[in-house]
Order: C-alpha cells, then sequence, then structure tokens
C-alpha cells in the first residue's frame, strides 16, 4: 500500500495545500496527451476506500474505474488537461506534456501551493514550487491517484474515437503502437486523430 510520507514533508516544510500531477498517452501514436492534478491538504488521510490506488499500470481497467470515482469524491479537488494530437504535432510531445499539466492545476479552482510531478523534468515557466518524482506513480499515493485519473479520462476518449475510426481499434490498444495498430495505419492510412510528428504514423 502506498503512504504519504513524502507528502507530509512537504507539509511539515509549510505549505497548505499540494498538487499531485501525472500524465497518460505520451507514448501513442494517436490521440490526445491527458493530465490529472488531485488537490490534498495536510489533514488528509488515506481511508479504507483508498487503500487500493496504485499506479494506474498496476490495476486492471475495471478496478480503475471503480477508484476514478471514489478519488473524484474525496479529494478536495482534481483537475484535468488535455493538448490534442494537433498541438502534440505542433509544440512537440514533452511540450504539450507540460501544457496539458499547466491546464490540469489551470482547470482548479483552489490553486496548490506546491506541485508534486511524475518524472525527472520540472514543469518550465511554473512560478509554483515544484518537485519531481521519477516513477511517482509507483511510490506517492497522491501521484498514483492523478494517474488513475489521467488513464481513465484518456481511455474514455479513445473508446470514443474508437466509434469514430473503428477501423483502427483504439478500443483495444488505446493508440499505442501495437503490431496490430501499425498494420491497421498500413492498411488504410492514417486517420485524424494520429500523430503525424510520430515514427510509425510519418
Amino acid at each position: 500500500m502506498l503512504d504519504l510520507i513524502e507528502e507530509k514533508k512537504i507539509f511539515d516544510s509549510g505549505y497548505g495545500t499540494i498538487g499531485a500531477l501525472d500524465e497518460a498517452g505520451r507514448g501513442p501514436l494517436a490521440g490526445p496527451v491527458v493530465a490529472a492534478c488531485v488537490l490534498i491538504k495536510a489533514d488528509f488521510s488515506i481511508n479504507n476506500d483508498l487503500t487500493e490506488v496504485n499506479d494506474s499500470k498496476k490495476l486492471t481497467a475495471k478496478k480503475r474505474e471503480f477508484l476514478f470515482g471514489l478519488i473524484k469524491k474525496h479529494f478536495i479537488e482534481v483537475g484535468v488537461g488535455i493538448c490534442d494530437h494537433k498541438i502534440i504535432d505542433r509544440i512537440n510531445i514533452l511540450q504539450a506534456t507540460f501544457l496539458a499539466m499547466k491546464k490540469a492545476v489551470g482547470s482548479m479552482k483552489a490553486k496548490p501551493d506546491f506541485l508534486i510531478i511524475d518524472g525527472s523534468i520540472k514543469i518550465p515557466n511554473c512560478s509554483t514550487p515544484q518537485q519531481v518524482y521519477i516513477r511517482g506513480d509507483q511510490r506517492l499515493f497522491s501521484i498514483a491517484a492523478a494517474s488513475i485519473i489521467a488513464k481513465v479520462t484518456r481511455d474514455r476518449i479513445m473508446l470514443e474515437m474508437d466509434k469514430l475510426y473503428p477501423n483502427y481499434d483504439f478500443l483495444k490498444h488505446k493508440g499505442y503502437g501495437t503490431k496490430d495498430h501499425l498494420k491497421k495505419i498500413k492498411q488504410f492510412g492514417p486517420c485524424p486523430i494520429h500523430r503525424l510528428s510520430f515514427r510509425g504514423v510519418k
């Protein structure tokens, strides 16, 4: 079970609220990159509903969906930011990820005093103090919660894209570069949500 040890260190240094950030969809050949931010205060505790929160990649789709609702219920606020394939092609995936994270924070009524982020690079041009954690979604409870929100939100988008572009089986691979997906791109060419700047689509 994940804990709040790192979060507590930040609260102990004087910050009132923490926004935990993670993203889903950096690697796929199609669809958006989605970032999520969850907000906690110093008095936040992990209740029985949330003990199964973990890195979204370690959970089944059914479990993620179940926890998604509980996270929305128990966290003070949850923000989501989305950058579509056009933005990704225009400014590159790393910059689009940063932009999605800024959008996620910007969508929240209450702004965090401190940001904790899954990854190794801080968000550039961001005035809020921040700390990055490599494999943060596997180590920090609140980043894991953000990873679930981001993953479920993106999967739901790709479910809709599957209905719009049924030739590509987006429901199965969510836009990632599987053998089947690459075969479909060769067969049908890229569809309107493919990232044209990505190898495998070009």
